[in-house]
Formats: C-alpha cells, structure tokens, sequence
C-alpha cells in the first residue's frame, strides 16, 4: 500500500514539474512546489503513522490473544485438575460405600448365624411350642376340655345318669429329641378315679415308612376308635367300638409307603379287654399280635373326587395262659365287665343268675374291615368289628367254656352345610371364624349315624342272664356341630337306642336300662389347641 501511495504522488510531482518548468516565469510555481512537498511528507508521515498504529494493535491484538491463550490453559489445568480431584473424591466415597455395604452384609451374617442358634416359639390356633434351630428338638403344648351334659328321657327312673360332667381334661405334651425321636404324654384329669394317664409313648421315625413306637397309645383296631378324641362327630363313640381294645402298652412297627398311599402298623402288646384301657401292668404271660393295613390307592392322584377315599382290615391275636377277668370288656356304666350304650349305660352284663363268674380264657381274636370316604364337605364312615372270645364259667356249676362270636358295625355320614372340607383327621376349620360384631358364624357340620351290636346267642343263660341283658342293640343318631372356629366346638346331638331282650327285675344295670329304649340329648363345648 505504501508503494502505492508514492508512486502516485511522484507521478504527480513529475507531471506538475514539468508544467512548473516549463512556466518558470511564473512566480509561484517554487511556492506550490513546496507546498505539495510538505503535503507529500504529511501523507506519509501519516501513512507512516497508521502503519505504526496498525502494528501496535497487531501486537496488542497478538498479546491479548497470548493472555487468552494462556488463560484458556490455565482454565483447562485447574478443570483437570478439579476433574481429578472429583474422581478422587467418587472414588473415596465408593470406597467408603462398599465397605458400609460389606460392614452390613458382616453384620447381617451374624445376625443370622445367631438367628439360627436361637430356639424357635410358636404360638397359634395348632399350640404353643419351642424348638431348637435346627429342629432338632422340640417341645409342644396341647390340650383338650370337653363339658359335656348328657339328658335322658322316659328312663324308667333312673338315678343319677342324667347331668353335667367333665368327659375330658387332658394337657398333652409331644415333642422331638435329636430330630428322629418324637415322644407323647398324655395324663387326663378327668375320671372319677382320679388322673388317669391315657398315651405315653417314644417313636423313632427312621424314615415316613418305617417306624418303631414304645409305651402307651391306641391299638391299631377300630377305625373310630383310631379316629382322635376332639375329631369325633358325636359325643361318644358308635357301639362297635365296644368290642375293639382302647390304649394298651407296646411295641409297634408302623409306617406309611407311598406318600401314605399304604399305611401299616403291626405290634405286639399287654392285651386288654374290649373297650378297656391298660392299667400299665401285665395281668398274664401271653402277648396279644394286632396289625393294620389300610390302602387310600386314590390319595396321590389327580381325581380329587377319589382322593378320601381308604379302606383296609385290621385284627388282633392273643391266647391266654390263664383265666382273668380283666381280659373281659369294660366294666364302663356297671360293675360288671360288659357292653355299653351311646349314653354310656350298660346294656349287657356277663352275670349269669347262678352267681357264677365268668372269666376270659384261651384264644381271643379280632377282625374289622374298615373304610371311609371324603369329598369337600362330606363324609362317611363304617366299620365292622367281630371279637370272638373264649369265657369260661366258674364258682357255680356248670364248669364249662364257650367261644363269643361277638358283632358290631356301624354307619356314619357328615355333612358341612357351610361347605368347608371335612376329613377324617383334623377338626373343620371355617373359612370366617365366630365374630358376630363383623357378621361371621363359623361353619356348621349336620351328622348322622346307625349302629349295631349282637352278642352270641351262646353267651345266654351260662354266661349272661337274658332275663336283663340285651341280646343285641341298635341305635341311630342325629347331630348338629357348630365350628365356631379352629378350637371352639359346640356339639349337640340325639341318639335312640332299641334293645332285644333284657328287661327284667331290677334296680341298676343291665335290668334298668334295657327296660326301655334309651333316648339322650347330648351337648357338649370343647376347647382344643
């Protein structure tokens, strides 16, 4: 640009010297020679000055640029920098977050270790209980109160049987020692003989199907009998269960195969009497061999029409070295060993009219086909039971002997008219439990119920007089339970008994209850847990 400039202004002061010298006469031309030359050093001194301005903002411009630049670096070192620290700092702080993690994970070990070393206690509708961690060992809690009232009508007089009465009170302790043990006790306070103990046993389970069980507990008999006390449908038990042995003391080798498709239990015992329950004692050197055996073939299966349904045999085998009279059945509503009605009144005595005493001797065997049918609320029931005992007579003539075909068998159903499932373990449990301040009313269960029983004819006259035993007694009944929840029942029933034979003369049992048909009102309250 520079050059520009005095290219120009020297073509201009060539052209106007020229013209000047060639007009040298004129006097003004040196004046305006001058004049343009100091113009001329004014232009590039200026221009000089604006290339001087022009490089001092070029290097002002520069330097600013520089500053920028090195403040931009620095700018980049301190966010390094402070990047650096940030990832530092997250790094610290997962550091610290992963060892509060680890601390609780720690804390949360031993809290468990020490969760699984403490004992376990339950409580609930099922009992009260405390076990081992491991459950290894344990120990529960039942129990079991039934009050019962039992109202006889047209009795013909009789004295006392009517009234109010503990039927059971029983604490029930069961539990585990080193997790294949299991033990029962059960005492009951409530015979008028005083604490009575019903069930004490052990059982060592080395697996669901093979089992040994020492002590105290029910033979392996009568299917009502076998039935547990608070599941019952009626107050007492049907009248063939007279003829099947009630606790007796042993060993037993039982078991359930298949998920409990067989079940099986074979033992050898004491012996005892129909009906009667052990004194804890032998009464003579043989031994009674009783087994069961009973198949729910369905119970595994998807028809869950057939799933309750079981049937199976059981029977017992013992031949006396002796005679006794605690062989013979119970003594239960008498004094004499005999057989007893719903109402817990004896219909049939051994007491023959000569004053002779009958006893048990030689072979005394039992056979009952059994089975039961479940489907949601209902059920059924029935059980045939011979007993078939040797009796001799003795003190009064005629010694002689003879072999009682004794027979019973009943029919039961049941009905849940609030449509929960019944089932021949466990009590109906409602689907809404007793609270009437929120509308529920528990579940209610209609029952019924036809038995029989035909003692020997060959019992008459030698060993029963027929003059006031019965020969034989039938007798239906009809009930209504009501579920107020899991442990709450209340039960109240009808039963009428029809005798044949019996009758005669007398003041007190068999006489005074074969006189006329029995008729009882039942009602009971149970609490079970």
């Amino acid at each position: 640009m520079k050059s520009y400039w005095l290219f120009a202004l020297a073509a201009m002061l060539g052209a106007q010297t020229s013209t000047f010298t060639a007009r040298a006469e004129d006097t003004n031309t040196v004046e305006l020679i001058k004049q343009l030359q100091r113009r001329i050093e004014e232009l590039e001194e200026k221009v000089k000055g604006l290339e001087r301005s022009k490089t001092a903002a070029e290097e002002q411009n520069a330097a600013k640029a520089k500053e920028a630049e090195a403040k931009a670096k620095e700018n980049e070192a301190k966010a390094n920098e402070g990047e650096a620290q940030a990832k530092q700092q997250i790094g610290e702080l997962d550091q610290k977050v992963k060892i509060l993690q680890r601390e609780r994970e720690l804390d949360q070990e031993a809290a468990d270790a020490k969760a699984k070393e403490m004992p376990k206690i339950t409580a609930g509708s099922d009992g009260f209980g405390i076990s081992s961690a491991d459950g290894a060992f344990g120990l529960q809690f039942h129990g079991v109160l039934q009050v019962d009232s039992r109202t006889f009508f047209d009795d013909g007089g009789i004295n006392g049987n009517d009234g109010f009465l503990i039927r059971r009170a029983r604490p029930i302790l069961q539990g585990t020692v080193f997790r294949d043990f299991d033990f029962l006790f059960v005492p009951d306070f409530a015979p008028s003989t005083g604490p009575t103990i019903f069930d004490a046993s052990v059982n060592y389970r080395y697996n669901p199907a093979l089992q040994l069980q020492a002590g105290k507990f029910k033979s392996p008999i009568g299917l009502e009998q076998l039935q547990a006390d608070v599941d019952t449908l009626f107050n007492e038990r049907a009248l063939p269960t007279d003829l099947v042995p009630n606790r007796d003391v042993g060993f037993a080798l039982h078991g359930d195969l298949y998920g409990g498709v067989v079940s099986y239990t074979a033992g050898i015992f004491t012996g005892v009497g129909d009906a009667r329950n052990s004194s804890n004692v032998s009464f003579d050197d043989s031994k009674a061999y009783e087994g069961r055996l009973f198949l729910q073939p369905f119970r595994k299966t998807s028809v869950a029409a057939l799933q309750g349904f079981g049937f199976g045999v059981s029977g017992s085998y013992q031949d006396l070295q002796g005679t006794n009279v605690v062989a013979l059945p119970a003594t239960t509503g008498g004094s004499l060993p005999g057989f007893v009605t719903d109402g817990q009144e004896q219909f049939f005595a051994y007491n023959p009219a000569s004053n002779a005493v009958v006893v048990a001797e030689g072979v005394h065997w039992r056979l009952s086909p059994q089975g039961y049918y479940y489907y949601g609320p209902f059920g059924f029931l029935g059980e045939y039971v011979i007993s078939d005992q040797q009796v001799g007579r003795t003190v009064t003539r005629p010694f002689t002997s003879a072999h009682l075909d004794n027979r019973g068998w009943e029919v039961s159903g049941s009905w849940v008219l609030t449509g929960e499932d019944a089932a021949f373990k466990g009590r109906v449990a409602p689907r809404h439990p007793f609270d009437p301040f929120e509308g529920r009313w528990g579940a209610l269960q209609l029952v019924a119920r036809y038995a029989h029983l035909d003692v020997d004819d060959a019992a008459f006259p030698l060993f029963s007089n027929p003059n006031t035993s019965a020969r034989s007694a039938a007798a239906w009944s009809v009930g209504l339970n009501w579920y107020l929840n899991r442990n709450i029942e209340f039960k109240t029933s009808f039963s009428r008994t029809h005798f044949d034979g019996g009758g005669g003369a007398g003041s007190s049992a068999p006489p005074a209850v074969t006189r006329q048909d029995e008729n009882v009102l039942f009602t009971r309250i149970q609490l079970a847990f």
